[in-house]
């Protein structure tokens, strides 16, 4: 039996951060990082049946197109994907009164809808982006026994062309939902790696008053290729998710608006737009 200390429960019997109940959530779920983007997605719905927010924490459930779909913000950060996962996994499959694990366990199917900027020339600004894989600048991961589901060669290949400084921790790489990735998959989708940091400034190679220990990181990570597979954008989620959702057993998926282009230095001139271009071509796969 699982104890009161290492999941906890609110006195509704509801997880604790996220505030939800096994019965109000689907088993498709769309991630999202800021709580108002939830509405900006579930506006399209036929229904909502059940709305709830605590801290960040936003969650609406309703139907589109006759299809179950839960859409939850996460807040930003690695930090707060392991509490997402985390709590959305014990939903499905610990048994929240008895605090033990289900004997038949669910695999939920989360895709995460975000901006990001583009480390490539050639992906524009308003274009959309499939992470094939996250590669994991952040350390949370390693927290877990992650040997099993990393690319080791990619990580290896990632740590020798960068020259990266171990002080910092070692990266991780995780592969996307195969089975996710074909549904969503078009010919209007760019694919790549999608590098996940633990922070938005000095991790992300922004420099304001202070320096940071690797200037020419960025620039790194643009000429990086190993087997045809390159690093296309910079965000701070994706390989968490990937990571958490693989190791639980959950099909994970992450797409991402181009709102901003790091090495043409442009930024898009309406990245509402494109984010709710990409929700619709989401929901849309989805509901086939």
């Amino acid at each position: 039996m699982i104890k009161d200390s290492e999941l906890i429960l609110n006195p509704d019997g509801s997880v604790y951060h996220l505030n939800l109940k096994p019965e109000q959530i689907a088993t498709t779920i769309l991630f999202v990082g800021d709580q108002d983007r939830v509405e900006k997605i579930t506006k399209h719905f036929d229904a909502i049946e059940f709305t709830v927010q605590k801290r960040e924490f936003k969650t609406q459930t309703g139907t589109y197109k006759g299809k179950r779909i839960s859409v939850i913000s996460t807040g930003i950060g690695p930090d707060n994907i392991d509490i997402v996962l985390n709590e959305l996994d014990a939903l499905v499959n610990i048994d929240l009164k008895t605090r033990k694990i289900k004997d038949t366990l669910t695999a939920l199917r989360i895709i995460r809808i975000g901006t990001s900027g583009s480390l490539q020339a050639d992906i524009p600004v308003d274009h959309f982006v499939m992470a094939q894989y996250g590669l994991g600048l952040d350390n949370m991961l390693r927290s877990y026994l992650i040997d099993s589901i990393s690319e080791t060669r990619l990580e290896k290949a990632f740590i020798e062309q960068t020259h990266w400084d171990l002080k910092k921790g070692t990266p991780y790489v995780i592969g996307c939902s195969t089975e996710l990735e074909q549904l969503i998959a078009s010919e209007q989708i760019h694919k790549g790696i999608t590098a996940t940091a633990g922070g938005f400034y000095g991790p992300q190679g922004r420099v304001l008053r202070l320096g940071i220990q690797d200037s020419a990181l960025n620039s790194k990570m643009d000429s990086f290729s190993f087997e045809g597979h390159r690093i296309t954008n910079l965000e701070m989620e994706t390989s968490a998710i990937y990571g958490l959702g693989k190791l639980l057993g959950h099909h994970c998926l992450s797409m991402n608006a181009i709102i901003a282009n790091r090495a043409n230095g442009t930024f898009s001139q309406d990245p509402y737009k494109a984010v709710d271009e990409l929700i619709l071509y989401t929901l849309n796969k989805l509901a086939q």
